[in-house]
């Protein structure tokens, strides 16, 4: 649920999972407008070494390492500087309360970002919500929490930012149009599908991220997830929310009014932008960013995504049309079986045939609350790991 949020000068910003792709970028910007923002906490699960580094260039009030395992060397890493070093994901759920925090970057990976945003709206904090795992799992609930603590969530992803950018003048969708990049194999047969790697799999043609995300990207899982978020976060049905295939990533989604109108926004792809956008919100600040060349890039390109071909495409679908816990299960599917690619024991189209299994015999319930979303979440891993045994 989006609302407006007010304008602080000199933000204190929490980023949930600083060492990832979007936590990094979040930090350059940050270093790039040091009077306006200012960094509050940083967690991350196992890169001590660079959370620590972090620590020494931004100095912020507390550093939480999620495993708990690496708190010794966090803690020994940091001993000459003031900084609070906690360890374990109930700090993460505990510093997101912290009175001074005025907006939460949420860029933690997966499943684990759900029970900390939570928090945050509880505290009444600004979400700039970059995990769409939390969406997809929880979306009614982060809705009802959102308008509760009057917490504003501002989208981070390019695509959800684009819309967002785009309905500023608050007119009535007609349909939303989500474009893709269509990944590294957009131009493969089924038949090639079957033979591609890992390496070439995490090899995106527009966009650096994270493997896991990179994965879900190549596979067209994380533009289902997108369709999820998209949902909640602007109140539209999936039936109106239409995936295009854009390879250049220039257009980063488009809405479609009821007068038969179209609104685009565009750019170079670069998350730097979108981050920017939330944190600052509803400002626009000045930035040398690179521009958009448009005689350079000559031609945009559209086309429909092929589902029979991207299964994940039409799984995430089959899951947003049961509703219920299904998109949990659908994540925690996901999240097993690209973990299983990733580590060679599984090839690129198992993955969907790991998820629709696990679809299927996974317990579905029509209207969950939390402490079912947390058993689906645990009962689909069980279920994806022996499928793949």
């Amino acid at each position: 649920m989006i609302q407006q949020t007010e304008n602080h000068q000199k933000k204190q910003i929490a980023i949930l999972g600083s060492t990832g792709s979007i936590g990094t970028q979040a930090l350059e910007v940050i270093r790039e407008f040091p009077d306006r923002f200012e960094v509050y906490a940083l967690t991350a699960n196992n890169q001590v070494d660079l959370l620590a580094e972090q620590a020494r260039k931004f100095n912020p009030e507390a550093v939480i390492i999620a495993n708990e395992s690496h708190y010794p060397r966090l803690k020994e890493l940091l001993k000459d500087l003031p900084i609070k070093v906690y360890a374990g994901a109930k700090a993460i759920e505990q510093i997101v309360s912290s009175g001074p925090i005025d907006i939460v970057l949420a860029s933690m990976v997966g499943y684990a970002g759900l029970k900390p945003t939570m928090e945050a709206l509880k505290a009444g904090k600004t979400i700039a919500l970059a995990n769409k795992e939390t969406m997809v799992v929880a979306g009614e609930i982060i809705n009802e929490l959102s308008r509760q603590y009057k917490a504003p969530i501002l989208p981070v992803d390019s695509e959800h930012s684009a819309i967002f950018q785009c309905l500023e003048m608050n007119n009535p969708i007609e349909k939303i149009l989500l474009t893709a990049s269509g990944g590294p194999f957009r131009t493969y047969t089924e038949e090639m599908l079957e033979h591609v790697t890992k390496a070439q799999a995490l090899k995106h043609p527009n966009w650096q991220m994270g493997a896991k995300i990179t994965i879900d990207s190549a596979s067209m899982m994380n533009k289902g997830f997108e369709v999820m978020e998209a949902k909640w976060l602007f109140g539209v049905p999936a039936d109106k929310i239409e995936v295009l295939v854009h390879p250049q990533s220039i257009v980063h989604s488009m809405v479609q009014f009821r007068d038969g109108a179209v609104k685009a926004q565009l750019g170079l792809p670069d998350m730097k932008l979108p981050i920017l956008y939330a944190f600052a919100y509803p400002e626009r600040l000045q930035t040398a960013y690179k521009r958009v060349d448009f005689p350079a890039i000559g031609k945009l390109d559209f086309e429909k995504p092929d589902t029979q071909k991207f299964r994940n495409l039409a799984l995430a679908y089959e899951a947003i049309k049961a509703g219920g816990n299904m998109p949990c299960i659908l994540n925690a599917a996901n999240e097993v079986a690209v973990a299983a690619f990733l580590a060679d024991r599984i090839g690129f189209k198992a993955m969907s045939t790991v998820i629709e299994k696990t679809m299927q015999r996974a317990v579905f319930v029509a209207h969950p609350d939390y402490e079912c979303y947390v058993f689906s979440d645990e009962e689909a891993r069980r279920i994806a790991s022996e499928i793949i045994k």
